[in-house]
């Protein structure tokens, strides 16, 4: 082959290259994800890194843009719109704001960027009508799963006591809590054979989502407090793992004592010899569909509420809710937590159920013995605010329950 030749071979295959990068860059799809924590807290928020991390897995050209700790904390002098303006500016199309704590100013945001498409998480302005037409919001049924939490700590306590740490108090927050205290009754009357009035469930909120030293409540110290006023299992409702970590702790020193971690599916990991199971999110099959619904231009405003695949409640490429049985059950608790499993699959797949919640149904009264659904009655999982009461909009907290239902 002539010198020649030669270079005229290097000059196409060149050209070539230069013809492709375009097409390439062109297939990408670049979507925001904007988290209210770190992304390795072992909790909420890294569950939804890598639930982004998941699409990015299994849509072809799709490319993540994080940012991490916005919160008053770690970042107090930065807003999201200027997270939301640095991302657009590097192509993003979507964007999640991945937590309760951005609601409003997301609305504000998708005002600014009518190209661009926004979900929030955890939030309702599409449902209510007070979103702009390019902000949906999605939100996983948690409440399946806190009742199944609810569950494990009763059919394991021995002192009777359960504590709950709670994050801030809003709708989301009490209804949490309460479907866990709803899960608790139920398993000590049924698998256990103890009277439901005697068991104590007591929730102490801590202030925000997680600990800001100097504002907030120290969920160690709080976690601490449960167990030295009686308490032996505590739930977690916090984005991060201080519950189990003291858990672990006090364990370690010979105490028969036990935890329920949140948000995110390795949770157990922290101390798996004293955990009873998570109740975890796993964004990643919503966020797919999500992202795939903006890339073929189908995506319609809509407020999603997604439950578990009840066929497999841990398939991680079906069910966005997911509950794993801890090490610390016993056999005998891993017996009764799988038939609860499998009653609430079954209520939750009965056609004559739909829009309702296992457990949720009358008598329920709140704290202040206001009725809140009569005898036989189901309380519906949302209603329009101010039409109807319903699991979304709970007001307080049950009666039965120990604990602030406002913020004082």
């Amino acid at each position: 082959m002539t010198r020649k030749l030669v270079l005229l071979c290097i000059l196409v295959a060149a050209l070539g290259i230069m013809t492709v990068a375009p097409a390439v860059a062109q297939d990408e799809f670049v979507f925001g994800m904007v988290l209210v924590g770190p992304q390795n807290d072992r909790g909420w928020s890294q569950a939804h890194f890598e639930g982004g991390q998941y699409v990015e897995q299994n849509v072809p050209g799709a490319k993540m843009l994080v940012f991490e700790k916005l919160n008053p904390a770690d970042a107090p002098e930065t807003t999201l719109a200027d997270v939301v303006a640095e991302m657009v500016d590097q192509g993003a199309k979507l964007v999640f704001t991945a937590s309760d704590e951005f609601e409003e100013d997301t609305a504000g945001v998708a005002v600014d960027n009518p190209d661009v498409t926004f979900i929030n998480v955890s939030g309702d302005d599409a449902y209510t009508g007070e979103a702009p037409a390019n902000l949906g919001n999605v939100m996983g049924q948690m409440e399946w799963a806190k009742m199944m939490a609810g569950c494990a700590a009763a059919l394991t306590t021995q002192t009777g006591s359960i504590g709950y740490l709670g994050p801030l108090i809003n709708f989301e927050t009490r209804r949490l809590a309460a479907s866990a205290y709803l899960g608790a009754k139920y398993c000590y009357e049924t698998y256990r054979g103890m009277d439901p009035a005697s068991l104590t469930f007591t929730v102490t909120w801590i202030g925000f989502w997680f600990n800001i030293p100097g504002v907030t409540l120290d969920p160690t110290e709080e976690t601490n407090s449960f167990f030295d006023n009686g308490a032996d299992v505590v739930l977690s409702g916090i984005d991060t793992t201080e519950a189990i970590v003291v858990t672990g702790q006090r364990a370690a020193e010979g105490e028969q004592v036990w935890a329920v971690p949140y948000d995110f599916m390795g949770a157990c990991d922290v101390a798996p010899e004293i955990c009873l199971g998570v109740p975890y999110f796993h964004w990643g099959p919503v966020y797919k569909q999500l992202v795939e619904a903006v890339i073929g231009g189908t995506y319609v405003q809509s407020w999603d509420y997604v439950g578990p695949d009840w066929a497999d409640i841990n398939n991680q490429d079906t069910s966005a809710i997911g509950f794993v049985l801890g090490p610390g059950l016993s056999d005998e608790s891993k017996a009764n937590m799988e038939d609860f499993i499998a009653k609430a699959a079954a209520y939750a797949t009965d056609p004559a159920n739909e829009g309702t919640f296992l457990l949720w149904e009358g008598p329920l009264a709140y704290q202040d013995g206001t009725v809140l659904a009569e005898e036989g009655a189901k309380l519906p999982m949302i209603a329009e605010l101010g039409e109807a009461p319903s699991v979304w909009y709970l007001e307080q907290l049950l009666d039965g329950m120990v604990g602030a239902s406002t913020q004082q």
